[in-house]
């Protein structure tokens, strides 16, 4: 083969039959030589050296971009060429179910590579969130209570205000800053503004209500439960009784599934119900909508109190003699 002929057999597609889709990373600072021999590594061109020579007799080594990419062994040299200067950066799905709080957001951007651990949780404490209005301030806190105490260490004045759904993001060029106030403004459309006559006809703060919701996300199973739940803890709430919701223990001693013990339970904190009676300084978790239109709307019962068994079942109780009852047959 003349080596004319050898640089246009070179310059066809490595299998013009497969269209297996590769990632491909090209770093910042990369000279058209070591770009090709990523794409020869990795199987999208036959030659390195064939591929650099068309990209300078074509003046595109200039136009090549960094990221990340797409590419196929089915492109030939000048398709990846353009690949390489148009392409967007590979988008990857982030979903952030109802429940998760800072930290667990944290840990799953870090799993997915996107961050390093602690990142958004240091952001979600420090970050500048003065354009978001709707973020509770010391005066939102109920009396006697500070947003620092505990708090500072967790999720910070955003916690419960980050709304839970399917993100589209960029690897390549991910901001830790930007994705989270693209979850403050998601909850500003679905919550401040999608709910404004549900809060505007309600008789308690939206702080209140985000607390309880978040309360409400992790007390139940099914969303039928939420609004009965609801009613239980509005109505202990406004009898000034002690909501007894040992979830916040362990958010607060950052306990998510290991068991609670007695000391857990006389930890002195304002996040400990059996200690403290009213709301939380603030929210345990990022609610679902379905929490918080629970908060907004409970449905009122006899009940004043409930369980789940150990078979996920929730069991309603009117006294409290009901519920120890229900504790002996159900948690056994």
């Amino acid at each position: 083969m003349s080596v004319t002929g050898w640089y246009f057999w070179s310059l066809r597609p490595v299998d013009a039959n497969d269209h297996t889709a590769h990632p491909v990373t090209i770093a910042v600072g990369l000279a058209v030589s070591d770009i090709a021999h990523v794409l020869e590594a990795k199987g999208i061109i036959r030659s390195a050296f064939a591929f650099s020579l068309y990209a300078r007799f074509h003046g595109s080594q200039a136009a090549l971009q960094a990221g990340e990419f797409i590419l196929e062994p089915a492109m030939a040299v000048p398709d990846v060429i353009i690949a390489l200067q148009k392409a967007k950066p590979i988008e990857a799905s982030v979903t952030i179910p109802e429940g998760f709080t800072v930290s667990d957001i944290d840990a799953l951007l870090a799993k997915k590579g996107l961050i390093d651990a602690g990142v958004f949780t240091r952001c979600a404490q420090t970050c500048d969130f003065s354009g978001y209005s709707f973020l509770p301030t010391g005066a939102a806190m109920p009396a006697g209570r500070s947003l620092g105490e505990g708090r500072a260490k967790r999720g910070g004045r955003v916690e419960g205000y980050l709304f839970p759904d399917t993100y589209s993001v960029f690897t390549s060029n991910f901001d830790t800053e930007k994705f989270l106030k693209r979850l403050l403004e998601t909850f500003r459309t679905r919550v401040v503004s999608g709910l404004e006559r549900d809060f505007a006809s309600s008789k308690r703060s939206l702080h209140e209500i985000i607390t309880m919701a978040s309360l409400i996300e992790e007390e139940t199973k099914a969303d039928e439960e939420r609004s009965v739940v609801s009613g239980i803890l509005w109505k202990r709430f406004e009898a000034k009784q002690g909501l007894g919701v040992d979830a916040t223990v362990r958010y607060i001693l950052e306990k998510p599934t290991s068991a609670i013990t007695t000391a857990d339970l006389d930890v002195d904190s304002p996040y400990n119900l059996r200690k403290y009676r009213g709301l939380p300084p603030g929210a345990i978790a990022n609610p679902g909508l379905e929490s918080i239109k629970a908060a907004l709307h409970p449905v009122t019962s006899q009940y004043w109190y409930y369980l789940h068994g150990k078979d996920g079942v929730i069991r309603y109780a009117v006294t409290n003699d009901e519920h120890n009852r229900n504790k002996a047959q159900y948690l056994r």
